[in-house]
């Protein structure tokens, strides 16, 4: 069976839902070929590769003769390779022997056939922070050993609230990874978690903000709980306002965290915007 795009092996069960129902909506060139001809091994590959490069502009059936004997007499093949195109479910045209690529492409040019664009691949939804755990934490039972798994676990738990349990995975870290950039990282949020406990809810908090924008400690717990949630442009944006308010708001906190906040993000272009942002209102 072929793997290659937009090619597949026709057989007599199936050909008139693969190749005569499916030309209603594109056109199938049908390959008459056998293992024996030596022009079917030029003209095949040029086939398909074309197959590959016109992007499902037209589908490439290939008839093995000596294997589907029952389609090759209904088409009255009698010499290999032939080559027929079908079209809303008709025979419209077709060559016998080899051909060059130039020919190829003028015969599919003179059937209004042109390359397609390639259809472009749906990104795969990101796993949300959740998920992160479930899938780490089956990976982790699959491969104990593997302390990498223990590292990216921690850094997903930091994301929905396991602070305790980031902290004693971090702690259990053999040497070479307690150094590691994410788990610096991960430590430097940990030191952020020890202002959400007994934090209220992110609602509550934002209507405390919505009431009163001068709530500096409201904007200082909710900016963390946007930092340990991975959403870091959303934290700086309270801890800047924060700044703006008051810059010496309990003992200069406010330049703190952003200070803070710019050693645990990992974007440097965000940390070089919010850097001149602070420095601009600090100078």
């Amino acid at each position: 069976m072929s793997e290659l795009p937009n090619v597949f092996d026709a057989v007599t069960e199936t050909f008139e839902a693969e190749v005569l129902q499916k030309s209603l909506q594109t056109p199938v060139l049908v390959d008459f070929w056998a293992t024996w001809c030596e022009p079917c091994k030029t003209l095949g590959p040029l086939l398909e590769k074309l197959a590959g490069e016109y992007n499902g502009a037209f589908q490439l059936a290939k008839v093995d003769v000596d294997k589907e004997q029952q389609i090759a007499a209904a088409f009255q093949i009698r010499s290999v390779p032939t080559v027929f195109l079908v079209k809303g479910g008709q025979l419209v045209d077709g060559f016998p022997g080899a051909v060059t690529e130039g020919q190829l492409r003028e015969f599919l040019a003179q059937h209004g056939i042109a390359p397609a664009e390639p259809v472009a691949e749906a990104e795969p939804e990101p796993l949300d922070a959740q998920a992160q755990v479930d899938v780490l934490r089956a990976q982790i039972a699959a491969e104990p050993g593997k302390d990498e798994l223990r590292l990216d676990l921690a850094v997903a738990l930091l994301q929905i609230g396991g602070v305790d349990e980031a902290r004693t995975l971090i702690d259990g870290l053999p040497a070479n990874l307690a150094t590691d950039d994410r788990a610096v990282r991960a430590r430097a949020r940990l030191s952020f978690a020890s202002a959400l406990k007994d934090a209220p809810a992110p609602e509550a908090l934002e209507a405390r903000i919505a009431a009163d924008a001068g709530d500096l400690t409201a904007r200082h717990v909710r900016g963390v709980q946007l930092l340990l949630a991975g959403e870091d442009a959303a934290a700086l944006e309270q801890f800047l306002e924060m700044l703006r308010v008051d810059r010496s708001f309990d003992d200069g906190l406010p330049r703190k965290a952003l200070i803070d906040a710019f050693n645990v993000i990992t974007d440097p272009a965000l940390v070089s915007q919010y850097r001149r942002k602070m420095a601009a209102l600090l100078f």
